[in-house]
């Protein structure tokens, strides 16, 4: 089992977690181990059909955008907002997604369970190159079905010991399942999210995602490298990154005869 519960998640919180006031009160809960839950998920019968259409203009170098047409989110589709309890620099504080456009980039990582085995180190791997992140002008956050009195318990436990310890960026608390619904990871037998991946742009447009099945842990190197290539393609509209493109390395031209400038020189 790649992510399965170790303990009852409702552990014993510090006397004085600092609490901000929030309209209402979350209750800790325990989740049972579903019998089903094997870090693999059993494929759906059927799929919710999505059409995508690439417009072009009179101008092909800056017509590389699509625009999704269905109400599931998808690359190209406005991300779905939310507002929902979090932790954060072990207090309760209140997120709001939309709060962040205009202004900053967005890594929202869903992950299954907390008290877990692949999670944490997912988790502590983004909050220890969170800085590299901040650089790039982005906000890092983390969603999974546990209440935040889990998360609270989880991150004043000791890395050695299976915990997170203190994070830079907030875990948010999806305990009616509405997030990870709304963002086409829920697995609706088990009841959790599978390990899925979405880059935001400052717009509240989805523009990068990946969704892992629960025995696979994700990449940072990854994530940052397709977060400096969304990036560049938005500063640089008339140019698109070739495969494995990282900074500083030659992009493309999305032209017939201005890409041989690229294929010449590989």
């Amino acid at each position: 089992m790649a992510c399965s519960a170790t303990s009852t998640t409702a552990a014993l919180i510090s006397s004085n977690p600092r609490p901000r006031a929030f309209p209402f009160s979350p209750k800790s809960h325990s989740l049972p181990l579903p019998n089903s839950f094997t870090g693999l998920r059993a494929p759906l019968l059927s799929r919710v059909a999505r059409s995508v259409s690439l417009s072009r203009s009179s101008h092909p170098r800056t017509s590389f955008v699509v625009k999704a047409s269905s109400e599931l989110p998808l690359v190209g589709n406005t991300a779905p907002d939310f507002e929902a309890e979090a932790v954060f620099d072990q207090e309760f504080i209140k997120v709001k997604l939309s709060e962040y456009i205009g202004k900053k980039y967005v890594i929202l990582f869903f992950y299954p369970l907390d008290f877990t085995f692949v999670c944490p180190t997912e988790i502590t791997a983004f909050s220890d190159r969170y800085k590299e992140f901040e650089k790039l002008n982005t906000e890092i956050l983390g969603v999974s079905i546990d209440s935040v009195f889990s998360h609270l318990a989880w991150v004043q436990t000791d890395r050695k010991s299976g915990g997170l310890g203190d994070l830079k960026y907030p875990l948010i608390s999806d305990v009616t399942k509405s997030i990870s619904k709304s963002y086409g990871v829920l697995i609706p037998d088990q009841g959790i999210a599978l390990r899925g991946l979405f880059i935001i742009d400052k717009e509240g447009v989805i523009q990068h995602s990946t969704i892992n099945n629960l025995a696979i842990g994700r990449s940072v190197d990854e994530t940052m490298r397709t977060l400096q290539a969304l990036q560049y393609v938005q500063e640089n509209p008339d140019e698109v990154c070739p495969a494995g493109w990282k900074p500083g390395e030659k992009s493309m031209k999305p032209d017939p005869k201005l890409s041989k400038d690229y294929f010449a020189a590989i």
